[in-house]
């Protein structure tokens, strides 16, 4: 067996522990929320803040990488808005959670701890420049399109009012804290105290594992009910067109080997619990968001090892 093989393996293998010892009863779902709390609100930012202030960003080609994952986005969400409203017939706002749904990769939970164990630390810091944007961007655009297809009884939000509430969303965010700190201290140039390198490492060691882990938990409550040929449609563009895209764009544009696996690996993640928690704000296809996470996320064990190959062989 290949290492790459055998890293994919070992990653989804943590999902699919956290999913059995939720499956069996051994841990309640209150240990998974309390441990994806912990690692998103703690492990994470921490491991992002250790990221942007020792990070190698040279050579990464920011803009590129962004045009190449937002360019695999903006086809993905529209692929999956039409999927659900022309393919199956349902109504605007249900589009919006498909559209989601196909195009919102997990980049945090399952996203960092797999680059780090297929591409190492570097992979960790291409796949940061991704959150960074990633995030206020994703958000944004969920908001446009709640306010565009959701339903407000009438009263429609002021738009100032959707870019404040917009802003205290993202800076309230512990990721984004994470990020923006690092940030600040690496253009302080100032030096991570010997005591506080310690601290920072020890929890960021932890993060990937725990984050798979706590992962696998969360998904044995959300399961399949209904809604499942949709939902394996959307898997479907989500683990095979988005990735595909990427791909192509990467070519077009130039990038360089590493972040150029390193895009085509962030788009071929399945959903992350976020479409779910767009949908429930939407009030509507929030079975079909957790059936397409879930059933995303099973497959995704085969399909992001074969777009590994796959990028492994077009850029060395």
């Amino acid at each position: 067996m290949s290492p790459m093989i055998e890293t994919v393996l070992f990653v989804f293998s943590l999902v699919a522990l956290g999913y059995l010892a939720g499956l069996t009863g051994y841990l309640k779902a209150e240990a998974g929320d309390a441990l994806s709390q912990f690692a998103v609100g703690v492990a994470l930012p921490i491991l992002l803040f250790r990221t942007m202030v020792s990070a190698d960003f040279h050579g990464a080609m920011p803009w590129a990488l962004w045009m190449t994952y937002f360019g695999a986005v903006i086809v993905a969400w529209t692929a999956g808005h039409l999927v659900v409203t022309r393919g199956f017939g349902r109504d605007a706002q249900v589009g919006v959670v498909g559209g989601v749904s196909t195009a919102f990769s997990n980049l945090l939970l399952l996203g960092i701890p797999f680059m780090l164990g297929v591409f190492g630390q570097q992979g960790v810091d291409i796949l940061s420049l991704i959150i960074s944007v990633h995030l206020p961007t994703m958000l944004a655009a969920s908001i446009i399109m709640f306010e565009l297809f959701g339903d407000s009884g009438g009263e429609r939000v002021h738009p100032l009012q959707m870019a404040r509430d917009f802003l205290r969303r993202l800076y309230k965010n512990p990721l984004i804290v994470g990020i923006l700190a690092g940030l600040a201290w690496r253009f302080a140039g100032v030096p991570v105290p010997g005591l506080a390198l310690r601290l920072t490492d020890a929890i960021a060691g932890i993060a990937g594992p725990l984050a798979l882990f706590a992962m696998g938990l969360g998904l044995r409550k959300f399961g399949i009910s209904g809604n499942v040929k949709p939902a394996f449609a959307l898997s479907g563009l989500k683990l095979i067109l988005m990735p595909a895209v990427a791909l192509v764009m990467a070519l077009l544009l130039g990038l360089p080997p590493v972040p150029a696996k390193v895009v085509v690996a962030a788009a071929a993640l399945p959903s992350g619990v976020n479409s779910y928690l767009i949908a429930t704000q939407l009030g509507t296809g929030q079975a079909l968001a957790s059936n397409q996470m879930t059933i995303a996320t099973a497959c995704a064990a085969v399909t992001t090892a074969f777009w590994l190959m796959i990028a492994q062989a077009t850029f060395g």
